[in-house]
């Protein structure tokens, strides 16, 4: 799969189960209201959460085999979804 289908497909791999949810406090997929500080905040500073893990999300949503610019292609779908 290649663009949007597999930016879809990295989501649902590594950010859906709780991205979807909202478990563990994750921000809902296209839920403005919790999503607006977090942008606020840089894509920069997103790219780092998920790469890094941020309170009880793991680094790399707990795929540590995932690339880096497959997890920020999943955070900018996030983002995406959010505006």
């Amino acid at each position: 799969a290649d663009g949007a289908d597999r930016i879809k497909t990295i989501y649902t791999a590594s950010c859906a189960a709780c991205h979807t949810s909202g478990a563990a406090g994750a921000p809902k997929l296209g839920d403005k209201s919790t999503w607006a500080s977090r942008i606020k905040s840089g894509t920069d500073t997103l790219y780092n959460s998920a790469l890094k893990g941020k309170k009880p999300m793991p680094a790399k949503g707990g795929n540590a085999s995932r690339s880096d610019a497959d997890v920020k292609a999943g955070v900018d779908y996030m983002e995406s979804q959010a505006k």
